[in-house]
This record gives C-alpha cells, structure tokens and sequence, in this order.
C-alpha cells in the first residue's frame, strides 16, 4: 500500500462545535453557537487554535460558503457583486494572505453586509487572520472593517485542554489512547492541535496499514517513517 493510500484510508472527522474543546475560549464560542444574519464575527489567534475548524464547523450548515485565501478573489467578486447575495453565513479563513484583488472583493462585500444587515437579505459572516484587525497586513480600509462587530481572541488551549482534545478526537475514530501515548505526544511533538490532530489521524491509518495495535512504538515507527520520506525529498 502506498504513502498516499495510507493518507486516503479514513476522512479526518468533521469539523463541528461539539468536537471543539473550548478551553478558555468560552466567549467565542457563546458568539459562534447564535450567530444571526446581520452580525460578523472575526477571531484571530496563531496556528493551531482551532481558527480553521470553527470557520468549517460552521459553514457547513446549509446556505453557507467557506473561502480560503488560495481561491478567494474571484469566486468572491461574483458573491460580492451579485444583485442578490442568498448565503446566509459566508466564512473567509485567513484573511492575512488574500492578495489585493482578494482584498477588494471582500471590501465590497463587507459593504453589501453592511446595507443588508437590518434586511431581509442580511448575512453573517465569519473571518479568521493571525493577528488583531489592526495588526493586519491588509488595507487600511478593510482592517478597519474586521473590527466593526465581534473580535476574539482564540487562545491556545493548556495541557489538560490538550489532553481532552486528543482525546475527543480519539472517541471519534473509536480508539482508545493510553496515558504514555498522550505524555509522549505533548512532551516530543508539535503542540498545535491541528498538527497534533492530524497525527493522530495518520496514526490511526497507519494502524490499520500495518495490521499493529496503536502504541508507542507504533507511533514511533510512523515518525520514522515520515523523516525518512522527508530526507528522501531533499
């Protein structure tokens, strides 16, 4: 079986607020779960805090729309510039990368929320970026823009949020994770929860590649595994 097969085995779970271990981020997520049209939301944080799974929880209800800053300009400008905007939640992860034309589109369409908000049409939205409105590398008009309604910090979670959340994700693949396993994750290995999460999925894959029960030295193996396909690519 081959690297990419192995990749393939089993979708990541998807992301949804009730697999989201909160931590000290219990304001924002109170915001996320009432949502309205009309109002926006934008929460900022480093990798790893969950920006990416909040924005994809909620855009996966029906009348919504995710944009990544890699495929935003354009499909953006068309949503922007219609005569009738009809999602009711449009989620905009990493605004810090969108490129200029990115950067007009979504100006424009924070002008269409703004004069839809009190309508019948009104949408929500939702952004995502690495650092407070302000400290954006974006236009000034639109910094501006990010903080005209609700901002967030979203704040790394601690060791034993961390705990939780491996195993939460765990309970959804149907695996039980020992405590040398979870010691060693925290001890050795990125502390992100999203790196920390897709190990654990290709742990999981890996497990049953190999036929092995999930270990320490299995998840040692796939470690090694992934180094030396790395240096091969040098």
């Amino acid at each position: 079986m081959t690297r990419q097969l192995l990749l393939d085995l089993l979708p990541a779970p998807q992301a949804t607020l009730d697999n989201f271990v909160a931590g000290a981020n219990g304001a924002a997520m109170d915001a996320l779960g009432n949502l309205p049209p009309g109002r926006a939301i934008y929460l900022w944080g480093a990798p790893g805090t969950g920006r990416t799974h909040l924005l994809k929880a909620l855009s996966a209800e029906p009348d919504s729309l995710y944009f990544q800053a890699a495929d935003a300009a354009d499909t953006l400008k068309s949503v922007a510039m219609a005569e009738t905007i009809t999602f009711k939640l449009i989620a905009l992860d990493d605004v810090g990368l969108f490129n200029k034309a990115a950067q007009a589109a979504l100006f424009a369409l924070y002008n269409r929320w703004r004069e839809m908000a009190t309508t019948g049409q009104a949408f929500a939205m939702l952004l995502a970026g690495d650092r407070a409105p302000l400290a954006m590398s974006l236009r000034e008009d639109l910094r501006t823009r990010l903080g005209w309604d609700l901002v967030f910090r979203l704040e790394p979670l601690s060791d034993p949020d961390r705990i939780a959340a491996l195993n939460k994700r765990a309970h959804e693949r149907g695996l039980a994770l020992s405590p040398d396993i979870i010691k060693w994750l925290l001890g050795h290995y990125a502390r992100d929860m999203g790196r920390l999460g897709a190990l654990l999925d290709a742990l999981d894959r890996y497990s049953l590649e190999t036929h092995r029960a999930i270990t320490l030295p299995l998840l040692r193996d796939l470690l090694a595994l992934d180094a030396t396909t790395e240096s091969n690519h040098l």
